[in-house]
C-alpha cells in the first residue's frame, strides 16, 4: 500500500543478530547481551512488542556501523522475556513478516530501523510433477546432508518429511538446519519460492560435499594411523587445546612460522634452503618440552635472524669521504690517502671484492677510531670484534650445536649485529690471538679473509654457508710479526707511526680537549688551555707513541677545574704552561743535566717495541778485574750474543783509539741496559754496544745527542735493521740531532714523517768505525772510565782507520 507515492514503513526498535538469521514463521529463543539490544527489548515491550531482526555481518564487530548490518531482516513479536540477570535478558521471538530497513538510527539509547514490507512469491508457477521434483530433491539433499551428521534429532527429520507442500518442507528445512549465516542470509532475500528451493538444494549438496570429505580425510588418516601417527594426532590436539588457553610454545606453529622465513630467503644455496627445511620438519614433529625440539627452535631462529638478504647501500663519494676522515683524524696523510683510492675504486667498479686492509702501529694513534670513520663514509654498518686473548678457534668458526650452550662464532655473531650482509667489521689486535690445544684461531681466519673462500663461509654452529664476500674487514695489529705469514699475505698493510709533537698538540686542540670538556659539562668560557700549557702537558707529562696517556691527563684538568668551579673557588680556570704543575703536579718526564751531558761509557741506542719507538741507553763500565764480562738489564740471548761480538771486535782494533790490546785480561767488563724490569733483546744494539765499550775503554766521551741502531758482525760491518720508523720517532721525541743508520736501511727513510727529517740528520754507515770517528769526542772533562796505563793512553792523532773505513772526521772534538 501506498500513500502519496510513497510505502508504507514504520519505526521499531532493532537487533542487530549475531550468527543468526531469523525467518517468517519461525520461533526462537536467544540471549541478549549487548545494552543498546536490552534497551530496545524493552522499548518494544513497552509498545506492542514488534522489533525488527537482522543479522549481522561480521559476528566478532561489537559495535556495528549502517553497513555491518544486513538490510533484509524479519519484524517479530516477543511471545517472552525473561531475566537472566543483570547483565543479560533471555527472549522468545515469533517471526512475523519479512521486511527491509530503509535507514538505521544507531546513535541513540537503542537500535532503532525505518522498515518497510516485502512479500515474497510463494506461489509456483509449476505443475504436479515439476513440484514433486522440487519435493523430492530437496528430500534428497535433506537425507544425504542428515547422514552426515549422526546426532541428528529425530523430531526435525520427522516434522520435515512429514510436509506435503514445497514451501511447507522449504521452511521447516530452512528454520532447522545449522547453515551459514551467509547462505541462509541468501535464501531469506530471495523472493520466489522456485529460486528459493534451488538455492536450498544447492547450499545443501555443497555441505554434503564439504562434510564428505572431512569424513573421507578422518577415515584415512584413522586407517592408517600407527603410533606415531597417533602420537602426532595427540599433539595436534593438545597444540589446539594450548592455542585455546594460550599456555606454551607450539613446535607445529613454529615449524610453519621458521619455514615461511627460509622460503622467503633469497641469497642462500639451494642446497641449505633444503636442509633448513629439513630441520623445520624435525621441529614440527617433536614434542613442545623435548629437549631435542628447543635446540632446533634456537638453531632455527639463529639461522632466521640473519640479514640473508639485507644490504645497506654504499656511499662511494670520495669528496664526502674525505671530509669525514680530516674531520676525525688530524694527520694520517698515508692512512688516509690509501683509504680514498680504494672509495674511488669502488666507484668505478662495484663488484671488486677482497681488499683487507691491516693497520700497523702502537697503541693510541687512532687505527680503531679511523675504522669507524671509514664505516660513516661508506654508509656502512660498523662492529668490532675484539681477538686479543682469543685462542679457541670455536671463537672464530662457533660450536657444533649438538653439544650444550652452543652458539655461532664472533664472526656470523656480528652479522647479526650489524643487520646487513654488508657491514664493516673491524678485527681489532688480530696480532693478539694465540694457539693452544682447543686449536689455533688464526687458521680459521685464514677462510674468513681469502676473498676465494669466505664467499661460502661455514659456521660449524651454522652448518650452511653464509656469503662473506660483501663484508669490508680492516684488522689491526701492534705487531706485524706476530701476524702468522699466510695470515700476514690475505692483508695489505698500512703502517700508522707515532704521533710527532706538533700532531699531538693538534690533535689535542681539535679533538681530545673538547670531547673531554663536553665530557666533564665544561664549557669554552669555563676552562680554558693555553698553547703552552698543551705543549707543557705533551713534554713532561706523557712520553707515548699515541694519545691515550695525553686524553687521560687533559681528562685529569678537566676534572680538577671542574672541582674548582663546583666548589666555588673560581668562577672559571684558565691553564698555562706556568700553572700547570698546580693541577698535575711536578712533571713526570725532565730533561736532566746528564742527558744533555757528553758522558764516556754511555751511548743513546734505539729500540723497537710493540707499542713504537723507544730510547735504550746502555752503559758500560770498566773495572779492575780478570777479563769478566757482566751484562746486566735483562739482555736477551740476541743482545748478550751482541755484546760478546763487541768485545771481540773492540779487541781487533784496540789499538787505533787507544786501549790496551790486554785489556780483557786486566778488567772486567759491565754492560748495562737501564729500566732493568724490562726485558730487552734483538740484534739492532750491536752498534751500540760496541761504541759504549769503546768509549768506556779509551776514555772519549760520546755525544749525548747522537743515536744509533744497527746489528754488527766481527768485522765491523753494520747490517740493516727493521723499525727506523718508529725508532726515528723515538728519536725525535728526545731531541736527538743525528741518528746513525745502516747503509742499506736508506731505502727507508721515504717512510720517515718530513718533520722528523727536519730536526734529525741521518746518516747511513757501513762500517762500525764511521759511528766511532764521529759520535766519540777526543777529550772529555767528564771521564768517567779508568786510566788505563799511561804508556797506552790516548793519543794526539788517531791511526789510520780500520779496512773497509771512509775514515770520516770525528763529529766533535774538545
Amino acid at each position: 500500500m501506498e500513500i502519496e507515492g510513497r510505502e508504507i514503513t514504520q519505526v521499531l526498535p532493532a537487533l542487530a543478530m549475531r550468527g543468526i538469521v531469523m525467518f517468517p514463521t519461525m520461533t526462537l529463543h536467544f540471549d541478549v547481551g549487548r545494552e543498546q539490544s536490552m534497551k530496545a527489548i524493552r522499548a518494544a515491550m513497552g509498545k506492542d512488542k514488534k522489533i525488527f531482526l537482522a543479522a549481522q555481518k561480521d559476528f566478532t564487530v561489537e559495535t556495528p556501523e549502517n553497513d555491518d548490518i544486513y538490510a533484509v531482516g524479519v519484524v517479530a513479536r516477543i511471545v517472552q522475556l525473561l531475566n537472566n540477570g543483570k547483565n543479560s535478558l533471555r527472549i522468545m521471538v515469533e517471526g512475523l513478516y519479512k521486511a527491509e530497513a530503509v535507514r538505521y538510527d544507531l546513535t541513540g539509547e537503542y537500535y532503532q530501523a525505518e522498515v518497510k514490507r516485502l512479500y515474497d512469491n510463494d506461489v509456483l508457477d509449476a505443475d504436479d510433477v515439476q513440484q514433486e521434483a522440487m519435493m523430492r530433491a530437496m528430500i534428497h539433499s535433506f537425507d544425504e546432508y542428515v547422514e552426515m551428521i549422526p546426532k541428528m534429532p529425530e523430531e526435525i527429520i520427522t516434522t520435515v518429511l512429514s510436509q506435503k507442500t514445497v514451501k511447507g518442507m522449504y521452511d521447516k528445512i530452512v528454520q532447522s538446519l545449522f547453515l551459514q549465516v551467509e547462505d541462509k542470509q541468501q535464501l531469506l532475500e530471495e523472493t520466489d519460492l522456485a529460486a528459493k528451493v534451488g538455492m536450498l538444494v544447492s547450499v545443501l549438496d555443497r555441505e554434503t560435499s564439504v562434510m564428505g570429505w572431512e569424513r573421507d580425510i578422518y577415515d584415512q588418516v584413522k586407517d592408517s594411523m600407527d603410533k606415531n601417527q597417533r602420537d602426532y594426532f595427540l599433539r595436534e590436539q593438545l597444540r589446539v587445546i594450548s592455542a585455546e588457553l594460550g599456555e606454551g610454545d607450539s613446535p607445529m606453529e613454529d615449524s610453519m612460522y621458521f619455514s615461511d622465513a627460509i622460503q622467503n630467503i633469497q641469497h642462500i644455496t639451494d642446497e641449505a634452503k633444503e636442509k633448513l627445511l629439513r630441520e623445520c620438519d624435525r621441529l614440527y614433529r617433536t614434542p613442545p618440552q623435548s629437549q631435542e625440539g628447543q635446540v632446533i627452535r634456537t638453531y632455527l631462529e639463529t639461522v632466521t635472524d640473519l640479514p640473508w638478504d639485507t644490504v645497506t647501500e654504499d656511499h662511494n663519494d670520495v669528496a664526502r669521504a674525505e671530509k669525514i676522515l680530516n674531520r676525525d683524524h688530524y694527520g694520517m696523510e698515508k692512512v688516509k690517502k690509501r683509504i680514498l683510492e680504494s672509495i674511488a675504486v669502488r666507484t668505478l667498479a662495484p663488484e671488486i671484492k677482497g681488499q683487507i686492509l691491516c693497520l700497523v702501529g702502537p697503541p693510541g694513534v687512532g687505527k680503531t677510531s679511523i675504522a669507524k670513520s671509514v664505516a660513516e663514509a661508506l654508509g656502512r654498518k660498523y662492529v668490532r670484534i675484539s681477538l686479543g686473548g682469543v685462542r679457541d678457534e670455536a671463537e672464530i668458526r662457533g660450536h657444533r650445536k649438538t653439544y650444550l650452550g652452543s652458539m655461532p662464532g664472533r664472526i656470523i655473531d656480528a652479522i647479526k649485529q650489524a643487520g646487513s650482509r654488508n657491514p664493516l667489521i673491524l678485527l681489532d689486535e688480530i696480532d693478539k690471538m694465540s694457539a693452544d690445544y682447543k686449536g689455533d684461531p688464526s687458521s680459521a681466519m685464514l677462510e674468513v679473509l681469502d676473498p676465494e673462500q669466505n664467499v661460502s663461509f661455514r659456521d660449524h654452529y651454522l652448518e650452511v654457508p653464509f656469503d662473506l664476500s660483501d663484508v669490508l674487514f680492516i684488522t689491526t695489529a701492534n705487531d706485524a710479526g706476530m701476524i702468522p705469514g699466510p695470515l700476514l699475505d690475505r692483508m695489505e698493510m698500512i703502517e700508522m707511526s707515532s704521533y710527532t709533537r706538533e700532531e699531538k698538540w693538534h690533535i689535542a686542540r681539535r679533538h681530545l680537549l673538547p670531547k673531554q670538556m663536553k665530557k666533564h659539562g665544561l664549557t669554552s668560557s669555563m676552562l680554558k688551555v693555553s698553547k703552552s700549557a698543551l705543549y707543557a702537558l705533551i713534554d713532561g707529562y706523557t712520553r707515548e707513541a699515541g694519545v691515550r696517556q695525553l686524553e687521560r691527563e687533559l681528562a685529569s684538568v678537566c676534572r680538577k677545574a671542574a672541582r674548582k668551579i663546583v666548589s666555588g673557588d673560581a668562577g672559571s680556570v684558565s691553564v698555562t704552561g706556568k700553572n700547570l704543575a698546580e693541577l698535575l703536579g711536578v712533571p713526570r718526564y725532565i730533561d736532566s743535566a746528564m742527558e744533555r751531558e757528553d758522558l764516556v761509557g754511555v751511548v743513546n741506542g734505539l729500540a723497537w717495541t710493540s707499542v713504537g719507538g723507544e730510547m735504550l741507553e746502555i752503559e758500560t763500565i770498566i773495572l779492575p778485574g780478570t777479563g769478566k764480562i757482566q751484562i746486566t738489564g735483562q739482555l736477551g740471548e740476541v743482545m748478550t750474543e751482541s755484546a760478546q761480538i763487541a768485545v771481540s771486535l773492540v779487541r781487533s782494533f784496540a789499538e787505533r783509539y787507544g786501549i790496551d790490546p790486554e785489556f780483557y785480561k786486566k778488567n772486567d767488563i759491565h754492560i748495562h741496559a737501564p729500566e732493568g724490569a724490562v726485558p730487552k733483546d734483538g740484534p739492532s744494539a750491536g752498534v751500540t754496544m760496541t761504541t759504549c765499550l769503546v768509549s768506556a775503554l779509551s776514555g772519549m766521551a760520546v755525544d749525548h745527542s747522537v743515536a744509533m741502531t744497527g746489528e754488527i758482525t766481527l768485522h765491523g760491518r753494520v747490517l740493516p735493521i727493521g723499525g727506523l720508523r718508529e725508532k726515528s720517532m723515538a728519536a725525535y721525541r728526545r731531541g736527538i740531532k743525528t741518528v746513525f743508520i745502516p747503509w742499506d736501511n736508506q731505502k727507508d727513510l721515504e717512510e720517515i714523517d718530513e718533520v722528523v727529517k727536519e730536526h734529525i740528520a741521518f746518516v747511513p754507515v757501513k762500517f762500525v768505525s764511521e759511528i766511532l770517528d764521529r759520535a766519540l769526542i777526543k777529550r772529555s772533562p767528564v771521564a768517567t772510565a779508568p786510566a788505563l796505563p799511561k804508556d797506552k793512553g790516548v793519543p794526539e792523532d788517531l791511526p789510520a782507520a780500520i779496512p773497509g773505513s771512509e775514515t770520516p772526521a770525528p763529529l766533535r772534538a774538545q
